[in-house]
């Protein structure tokens, strides 16, 4: 008679397993961790969080540093997908006023774009159109006719012919 482990104990084993990335180096004294759980929906993100914080405080431990943190970025359980923790920090002296204390960057989870543009907004509006030098010689014709047909009269030609001669 084979002994099997109890259903409960395999499923209880299977939703604590993680996947725990190396530490990897990001740039000068960067570093980022990354731990990914199989416990679906039952994972306590805050257990996931505090795990990979104490491995990056170790291993800033081991290099005689302390661990600051630059950026974390969760992505929470839900069904179907895992829930995964990455946290950036960075190796301070511990005499570096950075030690005491740093805060997260934090990241969005979903990013979304407004595509649409905002209508053309007119400061200032354009200016006015620039009056175009008159014709003088079409002008006269278009006065000399009007007193012609007696619209106007001799005088009224001769005020009107002064103001064009003039260039008002």
């Amino acid at each position: 008679m084979k002994h099997h482990l109890p259903l409960a104990l395999a499923v209880c084993l299977t939703l604590n397993a993680c996947a725990t990335a190396d530490i990897v180096p990001m740039g000068t004294d960067v570093y980022m961790i990354s731990q990914t759980s199989a416990g679906g929906v039952f994972t306590n993100m805050g257990t996931l969080k505090a795990e990979v914080i104490q491995r990056a405080n170790s291993f800033a431990e081991s290099k005689g540093k302390v661990a600051v943190p630059v950026a974390a970025r969760e992505t929470p359980p839900a069904p179907g997908r895992m829930p995964n923790y990455e946290y950036q920090f960075r190796l301070v002296d511990r005499n570096d006023p950075r030690a005491s204390g740093g805060g997260l960057i934090k990241t969005p989870d979903m990013v979304i774009e407004n595509r649409n543009q905002a209508p053309a907004v007119i400061v200032n509006p354009p200016p006015k159109e620039v009056a175009q030098p008159k014709d003088v010689y079409t002008e006269l014709l278009k006065l000399d006719d009007l007193r012609k047909r007696g619209i106007i009269t001799d005088a009224e030609f001769e005020a009107q012919k002064r103001k064009l001669l003039q260039g008002q």
